[in-house]
């Protein structure tokens, strides 16, 4: 991962310096420090009729070719729903409605170090699913016939929704 050499307000060179009993970037020139937090990003769970998983093949780095959640980062003045239905639309042409929020979970990555994963389930949607946006292609795959998924934090929201919906899908 890259890391910050100048301060994002003023221009002028970072130093390291101890705030708050950690080393952190420092701007001597504003006189504050720098804080890197995660990278917000969401995704969806995306189920239709019969029970199957929307998944999207990537088009771009990082994990290009592999089949991941539609989903992506959060803009600023968006809440983390409207960034899922954004994403939804932009990459399967679909309009959706959050059903469930299922989680939060992080996820390492070489670009942004940790990316901040929340996580929702879409039943409802409409619309004629096509691959757009940063997505090659994309499928409906039952379960237990789910290809490797790109991202850690995606597998995990879906091994959640069909663990606790094992009763209503096939396994």
């Amino acid at each position: 991962m890259r890391q910050k050499s100048f301060c994002h307000f003023c221009g002028r060179p970072l130093t390291r310096k101890s705030v708050g009993g950690q080393l952190r970037f420092f701007c001597e020139n504003c006189g504050i420090p720098i804080y890197e937090n995660p990278v917000p990003a969401t995704c969806l769970v995306t189920i239709d009729p019969a029970g199957r998983l929307l998944l999207v093949k990537r088009s771009v780095s990082p994990k290009k070719g592999w089949w991941c959640l539609p989903g992506g980062f959060m803009e600023l003045q968006e809440t983390p729903e409207s960034a899922a239905l954004r994403e939804l639309n932009e990459e399967t042409g679909l309009e959706g409605k959050i059903d469930e929020l299922l989680g939060v979970a992080t996820n390492h990555s070489t670009y942004y170090d940790t990316v901040l994963m929340v996580g929702f389930l879409v039943k409802s949607y409409s619309g004629s699913p096509i691959a757009g946006d940063d997505a090659d292609a994309l499928g409906w795959f039952d379960y237990p016939e789910l290809p490797e998924i790109a991202f850690d934090s995606h597998r995990r929201f879906i091994d959640q929704y069909f663990k606790k919906n094992s009763e209503t899908v096939n396994l």
